[in-house]
């Protein structure tokens, strides 16, 4: 229990920090960083044994079966319309895949206990470890949970740009988003120990409950309530690969390609590459493929204290904006040819000692050693190592030019930009420099309310 709270209470805590340039600052994680598988339970509650029983016509080689993979394909055509839906339209979807997902773990859980008569024997068995190796387990457990967060924490500027003020964001990732990590993970241990004494083994993967579910009984009853089990994950699945998936590759994608690629283009590009992977191969070594997943820790914690100590640290929170737009010599983070030795070498620092422990991680040859504790803390070592390096670093070797092509926007004015925007729509061109004077004579490069560059033609 202690594990879950802590991995609440960190994440909130980074998610905070990583998001906070976009809160106050509209910018997205790219422009910062220039300075599945429920629609098979709800075929197999709609068809019945109809669908259970369908021939297999694929090899063993295939590494799946006939019926997973009209699965996958149903999830994807159904996933195609919503990359149609802008970011900021998302709100309303979002609530309604709240209520549904929260709605269905409840659901799951009453079944649970009330199937077992009470919790299970789970919650009462005591730990088969001790001392340090209980001790690193717990810290290991800690890491692992909050490095498979770590994309998303990385990102959270991408989606506190869209936030009505400043401070929006904060309830969220503060007090709803630690909340809900514990109840969640409550509920999860409390169904997995109850289903143990119903079906004789601990199934902690839910699709794999439900689906055991209906092995054990096709009963209008069980078809049914498997099925809306299944609905409500089909459509917190939809959600988390448009919003973490879809959009957030399709923001990198039209910063690197903003001539040819958008958003949308992008989040269909991914779901070519997503198919193209032939992703159930991943499936059938869950344990490696957990491993691989949880140590994305190891790269992506060095890059999020880049983030943090850049904003905070070096800069001060204070940002050239429109610079960050500009690809060429005259922007104040063009540093040496268009590269920050001071940024690649942190990372390589957070990163490096990290990897012996992964690769024997994954290869199951991890016996406890100093390389292996390392890793056992991977996103604590590389986010604050990355983030100590990176400010000592600006100290040693400091930037040449803190000039730019436009005016230094302070976190603490960022409000101006609203006005900004406001001035732009109206076509009064006053009211701020970023609109008129010597950008509007000579040509340069301007920022609207969100952080979109606009370039003034001479």
């Amino acid at each position: 229990m202690g594990v879950v709270v802590g991995v609440a209470l960190i994440s909130a805590l980074i998610a905070v920090v990583a998001g906070w340039p976009g809160s106050h600052l509209y910018l997205g994680f790219t422009v910062l960083s220039r300075a599945s598988w429920a629609v098979k339970i709800i075929l197999r509650a709609i068809i019945g044994p109809k669908f259970v029983n369908l021939a297999n016509t694929l090899p063993a080689s295939a590494n799946t079966d006939t019926a997973s993979i009209i699965s996958f394909f149903v999830f994807i055509i159904i996933f195609l319309p919503l990359p149609m839906i802008p970011p900021e339209k998302l709100q309303l979807p979002f609530r309604i895949t709240f209520i549904m997902i929260t709605a269905t773990m409840f659901g799951m859980l009453g079944w649970a206990i009330n199937a077992a008569n009470g919790p299970g024997e789970l919650i009462h068995t005591p730990s088969s470890k001790h001392g340090s190796a209980l001790s690193w387990g717990a810290v290991y457990g800690l890491q692992s949970i909050v490095g498979s967060q770590a994309s998303g924490c990385l990102g959270q500027s991408d989606w506190t740009r869209y936030a009505k003020t400043p401070n929006a964001a904060l309830f969220g990732q503060l007090v709803a988003a630690p909340i809900f990590i514990i109840v969640t993970a409550v509920c999860g241990i409390l169904i997995t120990s109850a289903a143990a004494t119903i079906y004789g083994e601990y199934i902690w993967n839910p699709f794999e409950l439900l689906l055991a579910i209906q092995d054990h009984s096709l009963s209008p009853a069980a078809r049914a309530g498997t099925f809306f089990a299944g609905l409500g994950f089909l459509v917190s699945q939809l959600a988390l690969c448009q919003m973490l998936n879809g959009i957030s590759t399709g923001m990198d994608m039209a910063a690197l390609c903003p001539k040819w690629i958008n958003i949308r283009r992008g989040c269909y590009i991914l779901t070519v590459i997503a198919i193209a992977i032939c992703p159930w191969n991943y499936v059938t070594n869950p344990g490696t493929f957990i491993t691989v997943l949880s140590g994305w820790s190891v790269f992506l914690s060095p890059m999020t204290g880049i983030v943090v100590s850049d904003y905070f640290f070096v800069r001060g929170r204070q940002y050239h904006v429109g610079d960050l737009y500009v690809g060429n010599p005259s922007s104040a983070y063009w540093y040496t040819a268009g590269f920050n030795f001071r940024g690649f070498l942190a990372w390589i620092v957070g990163m490096a000692p990290l990897l012996p422990g992964f690769a024997r991680a994954i290869q199951g040859t991890s016996s406890g050693n100093g390389w292996d504790h390392i890793y056992q803390i991977s996103y604590f070592y590389g986010f604050f190592a990355t983030l100590t390096v990176y400010a000592l670093l600006y100290v040693a070797f400091p930037q040449e030019r803190q000039h730019g092509t436009s005016p230094f926007v302070l976190a603490m004015h960022a409000e101006m930009l609203e006005g900004v925007e406001e001035d732009s729509r109206s076509g009064s061109g006053s009211g701020s420099g970023f609109a008129k004077g010597e950008d509007e004579e000579k040509g340069g490069v301007g920022v609207d309310g969100r952080g979109a560059a606009k370039t003034f033609a001479a």
